[in-house]
């Protein structure tokens, strides 16, 4: 009887492991001009606030292995969220700031954040090289977000 209890125990527990795996995801948060961002949260699900950057940009967060989406939130920083690969667990993050354009249309503010955008990687291997970052590329890939939407992409109810 005994033997049937301990093999009973031994069962739950180890499946009740096998469920709930996690993975230690830290980092370093920085903006496109090399500066350390502060208290920067740190987002999954698009909702669920896992953790935040302490006063020197860095962060080590539990997450559960079926999460592949982070993001990353602040203000006056446009937010960044990057999908990451199977054995990502070192994320160095660049994020741009977030500019207020006056008298320009929105798809002419998407071409300017773009450019912008497309510096990221030379911006991350300089922070590599100045000591900032452990790597010298992300190990992660990022989408660019816009915020102008053509008309004919809209989709409306009727």
């Amino acid at each position: 009887m005994k033997e049937i209890l301990i093999l009973f125990l031994v069962l739950v527990f180890s499946t009740s492991n096998i469920y709930s795996q996690n993975k230690t995801v830290k980092g370093r948060v920085i903006d496109n001009r090399m500066v350390t961002l502060p208290y920067v949260s740190i987002v999954i699900n698009d909702t669920v606030k896992i953790g935040r950057t302490d006063l020197n940009g860095f962060f080590q967060i539990e997450i559960p292995d079926t999460v592949k989406k982070i993001s990353f939130i602040t203000v006056g920083i446009d937010l960044a969220s990057v999908e990451l690969i199977d054995k990502c667990n070192e994320v160095e993050v660049v994020m741009m700031l977030s500019g207020t354009y006056d008298f320009i249309s929105l798809k002419k503010v998407d071409k300017l954040r773009m450019k912008s955008f497309k510096k990221l990687p030379e911006i991350h291997k300089g922070a590599f090289e100045k000591g900032l970052f452990k790597t010298d590329k992300a190990c992660y890939t990022r989408d660019f977000i816009n915020n102008y939407k053509k008309k004919s992409d809209i989709k409306t109810k009727l």
